[in-house]
């Protein structure tokens, strides 16, 4: 087995399924690249048993086989290696030879039938998803989900599809965000709970392609295929909890104001909140925002007013500041509306422009108690 690949091409590819080797495997193999050789395809591919992934890359060769490689080896020592073509060669002696313009370098290698084999999907729907929206869905929903290992169900994202349109949704139970498309539809319903870590991953090399993803998915797992790349990952079981029943109806209080502006004014406040409890207070009066915290174990406190267009009685509410720099952060928008009924009830932070048509984004923040 042997073939001739450029080391740049094949360091990007191998860092992007690196991504998914943990660092403390219980299987020694997984610590290793899985490389199938086909004429002139070579596939490689990496898993943590949950997550797999492959890349499929374009080489010299004639012959075919499989081999396990060392992978944080081979990615040390390609990261050294100027652009030059490289040649891998398997040796008799249980070795893999990679000789480039000024050296030859050796490593053991496993055989490739030990890796573990990737699942197939029997019966699975289809659904065909842009690159670019999947990525935003990815990025504007990630960030709120949960990190409870006891509530493993709002640890993921969960996918809603339907022939109306595409809804991503991520909750911790402290902040929601809903992420919705019309303009993208699925052919029939399906909803699946997504893991953290291969979106993670998704997200990273989402942003760079043009093409789209192809989403194949059944009751306990789901494959991502988009250029040479196909991500598999096992789906989260349960039932995702009824998010609509928490979204409040019916508010009256509107406040429209600035995000940027908004933003700098809590991290500002924010700095002289309680420690623990991150607490902030927006107090609304007419066309005037007071946003105040207080440390008063520290006599720390800070005061702030800002201009806003404001429709709705005067009201006092309390954040965590933490969870709404998160989401201010996450918007794109000039401007943001936050929507209110009750100083205990969520308060519905959208974005009031820089929306593509068919696109809506809707962020719940919790209030926490003002003590008074």
């Amino acid at each position: 087995m042997k073939f001739i690949v450029s080391s740049s091409y094949l360091l990007k590819q191998l860092q992007v399924l690196g991504s998914v080797i943990n660092s403390n495997n219980t299987l020694p193999i997984l610590d290793n690249f899985l490389f199938e050789l086909d004429q002139t395809n070579l596939t490689v591919s990496s898993s943590d048993l949950e997550t797999t992934m492959s890349a499929t890359l374009e080489i010299d060769s004639t012959s075919n086989g499989s081999v396990a490689v060392p992978a944080k080896l081979l990615l040390e020592i390609l990261k050294t290696f100027p652009e030059q073509p490289l040649t891998f060669t398997v040796e008799e002696n249980n070795t893999i030879e990679i000789s480039s313009n000024s050296g030859k370098y050796a490593l053991a290698y496993a055989l490739g039938e030990e890796f573990p084999k990737s699942v197939n999907l029997e019966d699975p729907s289809t659904t065909l998803v842009p690159a670019d929206v999947m990525a935003t869905a990815i990025s504007k929903t990630i960030f709120a989900a949960g990190n409870d290992d006891l509530r493993p169900v709002m640890s993921g994202v969960f996918f809603q599809f339907s022939p109306e349109g595409l809804t991503f949704v991520a909750t911790d139970a402290h902040k929601l965000v809903k992420y919705a498309r019309i303009d993208v539809k699925a052919s029939q319903v399906a909803d699946f709970i997504m893991p953290k870590k291969p979106l993670n991953i998704l997200k990273s090399i989402l942003g760079s392609s043009e093409s789209d993803v192809k989403i194949e998915y059944n009751d306990s797992n789901a494959t991502f295929s988009f250029d040479n790349y196909v991500l598999m990952c096992r789906l989260i079981d349960g039932k995702y909890p009824n998010y609509e029943a928490v979204i409040p109806k019916e508010n009256p209080n509107k406040l429209l104001i600035d995000r940027t502006l908004f933003l700098n004014s809590v991290r500002r406040v924010a700095i002289f909140s309680n420690k623990t409890t991150h607490q902030i207070r927006l107090k609304i009066a007419g066309a005037e925002l007071n946003i105040s915290a207080e440390d008063i174990d520290y006599s720390n406190k800070a005061e702030e007013r800002l201009t806003c267009d404001y429709q709705g009685d005067d009201m006092q509410i309390g954040f965590n500041s933490r969870f709404l720099t998160e989401m201010l952060t996450n918007l794109q928008s000039d401007g943001i509306m936050l929507e209110m009924s009750m100083p205990n009830r969520a308060g519905i932070l959208t974005p009031i422009d820089g929306l593509d048509d068919g696109e809506t984004v809707t962020m719940l923040v919790m209030p926490v108690m003002l003590n008074s």
